[in-house]
């Protein structure tokens, strides 16, 4: 379990993110046209899962369209966006702001993924949702580098992102 804070309160995750050069956990979400998708559709691929609560706090919009903007220069990666935030939500948003760098995907079918990555909210107002994190994935499917979000209003640590990226 790790513990963070949403506005300076304390609130616990169910466990820890995946470990650095550990095989990164399978998982199976939600695309916005309601279709699955898992870690075989991007094959080959580094993988930047970038984990939040919702699209709709201002934090986690600003992540999105960070994350969008860095992508487009990026190399054999894509961005994850993920979080519990309906498919048709997470569409709407990213039509929206004419986002294409970014896959969103939706764990509303698919609990087990907060669980694996440790990063459901355990306590707190935002219980049940997931916390603010980033794990990068290389294409061999090792987990390279994380980062769990303090606090969750804040935003992640983009360059230490972008830095193992480069």
């Amino acid at each position: 379990m790790a513990q963070i804070t949403f506005k300076g309160s304390p609130v616990d995750t169910v466990g820890s993110l995946p470990a650095k050069g550990s095989e990164a956990p399978f998982f199976c979400l939600v695309k916005t046209d309601l279709s699955e998708a898992g870690p075989a559709d991007f094959a080959g691929k580094r993988l930047v899962l970038n984990i939040f609560p919702s699209l709709d706090t201002p934090v986690c919009a600003t992540s999105v369209r960070r994350f969008n903007q860095e992508a487009a220069s990026l190399d054999n990666t894509v961005v994850l966006c993920i979080s519990a935030d309906l498919p048709f939500a997470q569409s709407r948003f990213c039509e929206t702001e004419g986002l294409k760098n970014v896959v969103s995907l939706s764990v509303f079918r698919t609990p087990q993924f907060g669980l694996d990555y440790g990063v459901t909210i355990a306590s707190g107002p935002l219980k049940g949702l997931l916390s603010r994190a980033i794990v990068i994935i290389d294409a061999d499917g090792i987990v390279r580098y994380t980062e769990q979000v303090a606090e969750i209003v804040e935003e992640p640590d983009y360059g230490a992102a972008m830095k193992v990226l480069a």
